[in-house]
């Protein structure tokens, strides 16, 4: 089983996604919670279908919800393509993936299980897998895997939201409406980054 991360840093961010400080992920997710960096990867295959993951039993915020296929927190400093892959491996058994940020999602989202908040400045990547590729999820990190059509997937989420973590619908959006400008409740309609390889930090808001 692999090592808790609670104890691992994470970039602290304003509401523009500059790095303002370092907080660990334990106290980023105590109420009211911390704006700060993350990613969520979106593997989409050769017809479309994109890769869900449910989250396993012992995660700390969301768990046994129907998830994108892969999220995390890059280290302060660390590039969001090394990090979101290094995840992928780690989590799914996957990668590395070309990546390609499609936008940015901001969100806050409390958790009523077990009172973790989520405040995060979500950099949405997507990457091309294709459904016979390799995977090995990690049973401490995935209960299950699927493949899905993303119009079906949207109307799911429509239909029975608590199955699904909160930020999947604004991850799906970035997808599905990549005209459509970013924003949530921390950051209040940020502009929407155009498509881009990932890997050069400085071309990312808040580069590093």
């Amino acid at each position: 089983m692999p090592q808790s991360r609670e104890g691992h840093l994470v970039e602290l961010v304003d509401d523009a996604g500059r790095p303002i400080g370092t907080a660990t992920v334990a106290a980023a997710h105590q109420p009211p919670g911390q704006l700060h960096r993350a990613f969520s990867v979106l593997l989409v295959a050769p017809d479309g279908r994109v890769l869900l993951q449910r989250r396993a039993a012992v995660k700390t915020r969301f768990p046994l919800r129907w998830a994108n296929s892969c999220c995390g927190h890059p280290l302060p400093g660390e590039a969001l393509a090394e990090a979101a892959n290094r995840r992928l491996s780690e989590e799914l058994g996957a990668g590395p993936v070309p990546l390609t940020e499609i936008g940015v999602y901001v969100y806050r989202a409390e958790d009523p299980a077990t009172g973790r908040v989520e405040v995060e400045y979500d950099h949405v990547l997507l990457g091309e897998f294709g459904t016979d590729g390799p995977l090995r999820p990690e049973p401490a990190e995935v209960a299950e895997l699927r493949w899905v059509d993303p119009a079906q997937l949207a109307d799911a989420l429509d239909r029975d939201p608590d199955a699904y973590a909160p930020w999947l619908g604004g991850v799906l959006d970035r997808l599905l409406y990549p005209s459509e400008p970013a924003g949530g409740p921390a950051g209040g309609g940020l502009p929407e980054p155009p498509r881009r390889p990932v890997g050069d930090a400085s071309e990312r808001p808040g580069g590093r």
